[in-house]
């Protein structure tokens, strides 16, 4: 009877809209695996257009590489702002395309890249991830680089979050609360 009851509670804590639901389920990776998909779609789309996705302009993108010492080094709230800057960025060049006159197909994986990196902030703010504030000095960010193609900056917008978003996802302290 004791476990059948129990049962029962976790069965109405997911299913009982009433009730508030765990956070357990946006620890799992392959909510990212999903947006990782879908910018892979949308970078094969590019290549596979060519010249009718071309652009004159040079995007700012953050850095996708990541020193595995270093970025142990840093505290959770140092790993988030790098991620939550580099999302900021990613976003902001991709948003960037929206005015320009792409195709159809285009337009429908720009702005599934918009949605699903707001998506990914609202996992990230789910998780107590801080969210990005803008630097004060108005120096150029190190973290930061130049691409000059479409077909790149999605390249980066893939890497960065197969490298630095999974690596902060995967250690966001709430996701190992309770667990020895």
């Amino acid at each position: 009877n004791v476990r059948l009851f129990a049962l029962l509670l976790m069965v109405l804590e997911w299913t009982c809209p009433g009730l508030s639901s765990p956070l357990r389920p946006i620890c799992d990776l392959r909510v990212l695996d999903h947006f990782i998909k879908e910018a892979w779609d949308a970078e094969a789309a590019l290549r596979a257009c060519k010249d009718a996705c071309s652009t004159a302009t040079n995007f700012t993108v953050p850095l996708t590489r990541v020193d595995f010492d270093v970025w142990e080094a840093m505290n959770i709230e140092e790993q988030a702002q790098e991620v939550q800057s580099g999302i900021h960025v990613l976003n902001e060049a991709i948003s960037s395309l929206q005015a320009s006159n792409q195709t159809d197909v285009l337009q429908s994986h720009i702005d599934a890249s918009i949605s699903n990196i707001a998506s990914i902030r609202q996992v990230l703010r789910s998780l107590s991830i801080p969210e990005y504030v803008p630097p004060t000095s108005g120096g150029e960010d190190k973290e930061m680089q130049k691409v000059s193609s479409i077909s790149e900056l999605f390249q980066v917008h893939i890497n960065f979050l197969r490298g630095k978003v999974r690596l902060l996802l995967a250690n966001a302290p709430v996701c190992h609360q309770g667990v020895s």
